[in-house]
């Protein structure tokens, strides 16, 4: 099924020390580009939170966002700063030699100076909280997938529809391609027949002109390039995978063709339908562009 780029999703996981809730939003983006913001201690983990997400998605700008909530108490941790006590203990020895002060160091009281003593909380262990974080991203991508199928299912609709009428101008362009040579040698005789009066027209100077014309005027090869992509429009949005760039190069290539016709064509009915086409091209690009 044909996705579109644009999405949301939320998920939820709990254990016995954690809940973790993640969000995760997609927009528009010409490649894959993951964004993580979450707590400082999970940092670690962001390498495996973007492979998870690549896993799931291919192209689009993903934003995740991780909060963490603590189950419980968790346990506090003295720690002691050995270096830094030692560098008290030998600058009170050498004060109390300079001073001439017996030595007398209190446990307690060392204690108490400056950064020797710190309490932190007992670090995670990032194994057991991955296997949290992992259950709710996995939630919170296959919501957002969800959502990103649903949306892309209406574009493929209208692109569809796009391709229908868009082919409808195309086989009205060829109908009327074959009158241009007609209505030219119709024109051009009866311009000649003004200006030469009763005099003779040679005729195989009038073939001559007319099948130059009809050469330089001739659109059957962009017809049938225009049709071929038309029809392997169809087929890709058949596909259940990554269409947006192939849609993106194929409607280029529409538009390269429509061209053409518009500057060989040489025919006002034929111009007008040209437009047409671009008009609805340039709206297939412009829902291609929101397409995975």
């Amino acid at each position: 099924m044909v996705k579109s780029m644009t999405g949301y999703g939320r998920g939820e996981a709990v254990s016995d020390s954690h809940r973790i809730t993640v969000e995760a939003k997609s927009v528009n983006h010409r490649f894959l580009e993951i964004v993580v913001r979450m707590p400082k201690q999970l940092l670690p983990l962001e390498e495996k939170i973007k492979g998870l997400v690549q896993e799931k998605v291919t192209r689009g700008r993903v934003d995740i966002f991780i909060s963490l909530e603590e189950n419980g108490e968790k346990k506090r941790l003295v720690k002691v700063d050995k270096g830094l006590g030692l560098a008290y203990y030998n600058a009170l020895r050498e004060l109390a030699d300079d001073w001439g002060i017996p030595e007398k160091f209190d446990l307690v009281q060392m204690a108490s100076l400056p950064g020797l003593l710190s309490l932190e909380n007992e670090e995670d262990d990032l194994e057991a909280v991955w296997s949290v974080i992992s259950e709710a991203l996995i939630c919170a991508m296959d919501d957002l997938i969800g959502m990103r199928a649903s949306e892309g299912e209406k574009l493929a609709k209208d692109l569809l529809k796009r391709r229908e009428t868009i082919a409808a101008y195309v086989d009205a362009i060829a109908e009327r391609s074959p009158l241009v040579v007609s209505e030219y040698q119709e024109k051009l005789s009866q311009r000649i027949q003004e200006l030469l009066g009763e005099v003779q027209i040679d005729e195989s100077r009038l073939a001559n002109e007319i099948a130059f014309f009809a050469d330089r005027a001739s659109i059957t090869e962009e017809l049938v390039r225009l049709n071929s992509h038309l029809e392997q429009m169809g087929h890709i949005l058949s596909h259940d995978d990554a269409v947006g760039r192939k849609l993106d190069f194929l409607g280029q290539e529409m538009n390269r063709e429509i061209n053409t016709i518009g500057s060989k064509a040489n025919d006002l009915a034929i111009g007008r339908l040209v437009v047409e086409v671009k008009s609805e091209l340039e709206k297939v690009r412009e829902q291609v562009q929101n397409l995975e």
